[in-house]
């Protein structure tokens, strides 16, 4: 809502001001404050800023002078035109105008006292309308800069992966084309050259999987989101209250450890119908805490070395049942992730809006000081003094003991000040309408202004005094409020920029951890596959199993792009057509049926990589003879679905399935592309059988060809 409505908050916020300013000039009578404030309105509204210009500058010139010579309006009233020339690049032009005050006030009240008070006012003014509407143009350009700088962090992170990639695995896909090519070239030194490039193919693919693992590590949102799917799967209700901020780095990373294991007992022993992730960052740490209502004992949970590496980077980690009888795994640990690197804070809007602050506190001082006798200025000083410095307190949060300060500081000093400390309630006003909601800021704002109408009548002065007074207070209030409420708006925007920025260089992150993953991880195992087999034939069949490692060449080249960001179309019946080469390669019978019609090429893609993701886990993760592939188009929607007879009667795991510790961040990056289509991911096992189904509804936009 801040990201939509900051903007017009800020601009609703100066008009207000403003108004409240013309208002104390339209009660005196002087009906020009009406088009004075009118032509303020094109410095602030969009909407009219064509308007704004040196001629806009000299008709304010002629209705201010107009109004204060001819109809003997206050001269605090050209303070608009001087606020003006201030935002304008004719700024210079603003101390004459300040000086001219100064001679007509000088002129009209002949008392050096009132010459002041008059030319401070219309000093304030300007300096008022000037750090308002700057704030807010800050506001409005923070706003509109948010896509460019997600645009650019995105983008940096994207060069930064490119990088990396190119230097490690794509220096290595390059040794294996050249092997590849070489040993072609020299067949009597192909089993030499062929153990080199299984090698080189055995160091990508470990690299490839580190790096996803780096990624991942980042974020602790698709561990939670496979711990989901594996809990779903096995019908336990999950439920998940996230309380962390990231990016976490190897915090995230060794929770996600803990993570994956509790949830994998769970799951493993089948006794739980609910089961309870939560985290959140007391005092600068990270805790996360899973609970279940399984059968157990207090002593019977086995994390592995998770205790030791969680104590080695000083934190903790407990087991044990709950009063309840659930079991709980608590861990926490100290500090977050590493800092994501963003354009540094913009300061000037800060110092702007403090020195603004500061120079309109002191102005309203000085008002107040002129009207004090020399034996009360130090102590009023003194009391002056300290709300200032309690009021710029009130921009960095909401500090109570500070309002309670200034209320005494705003009520007590009147027994010793009498009328002239009544202009201090606007001080108060002002942090008021920050410390509480507005459905009990305004209702205390009104008591404090109404509060000196009263006083006012108690000290027995005039009622155009008192009025006076009174509407000074809520003035004052609204300008101090204006000052600091936009200060702490541009902190806010600042603030959402980054977090926006924040969020998708990890969302960039956790694309290319998947990528990694499920593209180019499951293109180096395939190389590694055809590498080791080529070895264990002869000649011939070798020659063609090395024409298959280069093709895969390519296409993982290809993939490598897409992790780095350029986005490539996949083709599901080439996959499949892959699929069958690669496990055919391995042994595995494979039986390929597409049947699905035309759909999107953005569904098409994720049913590929869905079933990329599906072959590398039954090559991993089983130990299948028989495999199936078989895609049909029903219910308005897709289906694909890979059936294996991998399923290990030891630990109960199977090829790719949901509980299997290794094919568990596999598992989250699938459920992950397909909740983006709105899709959702099943695992099933039947005996020795693992079924994987993926489901997308029926999609509109540019359809591929349909499968043949």
């Amino acid at each position: 809502m801040l990201q939509i409505e900051a903007p017009r908050l800020a601009r609703g916020i100066v008009i207000v001001v403003l108004a409240a300013f013309a208002s104390v000039y339209l009660l005196a009578g002087a009906l020009v404050a009406v088009p004075v404030f009118a032509l303020q309105l094109v410095q602030i509204l969009p909407a009219l800023r064509r308007f704004r210009g040196p001629v806009l500058l000299a008709v304010q010139a002629g209705v201010g002078f107009g109004g204060v010579l001819a109809c003997g309006a206050s001269v605090g009233m050209l303070g608009f035109m001087a606020g003006s020339l201030l935002l304008s690049p004719l700024r210079a032009f603003a101390p004459a105008v300040a000086v001219a005050a100064a001679l007509i006030a000088s002129v009209r009240y002949g008392d050096a006292s009132a010459t002041a008070d008059a030319t401070i006012t219309m000093v304030l003014v300007a300096l008022v309308i000037y750090g308002l509407t700057r704030l807010t143009e800050r506001v409005d350009q923070l706003h509109a800069a948010r896509p460019a700088l997600v645009m650019a962090a995105v983008t940096d992170e994207r060069l930064r992966i490119a990088a990396e990639l190119n230097d490690g695995l794509g220096r290595g896909l390059a040794a294996i084309g050249a092997g590849g090519r070489l040993a072609l070239a020299q067949p009597e030194r192909m089993a030499e050259i062929v153990g080199e490039v299984t090698g080189t193919a055995r160091r990508c693919l470990a690299e490839a999987r580190a790096a996803a693992a780096g990624y991942r590590a980042l974020s602790l949102t698709p561990e939670i989101t496979t711990a989901r799917a594996m809990l779903t799967a096995s019908d336990v209700t999950a439920h998940i209250r996230v309380g962390h901020t990231e990016p976490l780095g190897p915090t995230g990373a060794l929770l996600a450890a803990v993570l994956r294991e509790a949830v994998t007992e769970v799951v493993r022993r089948g006794t739980a119908t609910t089961c309870t992730i939560e985290t959140e960052m007391p005092g600068g740490g990270v805790r996360l805490r899973i609970t279940n209502d399984g059968t157990r004992t207090a002593e019977d949970e086995s994390l592995g070395d998770l205790p030791r590496q969680v104590a080695e980077a000083g934190g903790s980690l407990t087991t044990g049942l709950s009063p309840t009888g659930h079991f709980t795994v608590a861990v926490t640990l100290p500090g977050a992730g590493p800092a994501l690197s963003f354009p540094a804070d913009d300061r000037r809007s800060s110092a702007l809006s403090l020195a603004l602050l500061a120079a309109v506190l002191t102005g309203f001082s000085a008002k107040a000081l002129l009207r004090l006798p020399a034996d009360l200025l130090l102590p009023a000083a003194a009391c002056l003094a300290v709300i200032v410095f309690m009021q710029l307190r009130s921009v960095s949060g909401r500090h109570m003991r500070s309002l309670g300060v200034m209320a005494l500081l705003t009520y007590a000093p009147v027994l010793a000040f009498g009328e002239v400390w009544l202009g201090v309630a606007g001080f108060l006003a002002g942090p008021v309408l920050l410390a509480f909601p507005m459905m009990l800021a305004w209702p205390l704002v009104v008591c404090v202004t109404a509060s000196i109408a009263v006083i006012g009548v108690a000290l027995g002065l005039e009622p155009a005094t008192t009025v006076n007074s009174t509407v000074s207070t809520l003035v004052t209030g609204l300008v101090v409020y204006g000052l600091l409420r936009l200060a702490r708006l541009v902190k806010e925007m600042q603030a959402v920029k980054e977090d926006l920025a924040r969020s998708a260089v990890v969302e960039e992150r956790l694309r290319a951890a998947r990528d990694l993953h499920d593209l180019l991880g499951h293109s180096m195992a395939a190389i590694l596959l055809k590498c080791e087999l080529a070895r264990r034939l002869d000649l011939e069949r070798a020659r063609v199993e090395i024409d298959d490692v280069l093709a895969m060449v390519e296409r993982a080249e290809i993939d490598m792009r897409s992790v780095s960001g350029k986005r490539h179309e996949m083709s599901l019946t080439v996959e499949a057509e892959s699929a069958r080469s690669i496990l055919g390669a391995a042994g595995i019978e494979v039986a390929v049926e597409l049947g699905h019609g035309p759909i999107t090429a953005e569904v098409e893609s994720v049913l590929s990589t869905v079933l990329r993701e599906a072959v590398t886990n039954v090559l991993r993760h089983s130990a299948a003879r028989h495999c199936t592939i078989t895609s049909v188009s029903e219910q308005g929607g897709v289906r694909l679905r890979v059936r294996n007879d991998g399923v290990r009667s030891a630990g109960g795991q199977a090829g790719g399935q949901a509980g299997g510790r290794q094919g568990s961040a596999g598992m989250g990056n699938l459920t992950t592309r397909l909740a983006a289509l709105d899709g959702r991911l099943i695992t099933t096992r039947d005996g020795h059988w693992f079924e994987l189904e993926a489901r997308v509804p029926a999609a509109t936009g540019a359809f591929s060809v349909p499968a043949r």
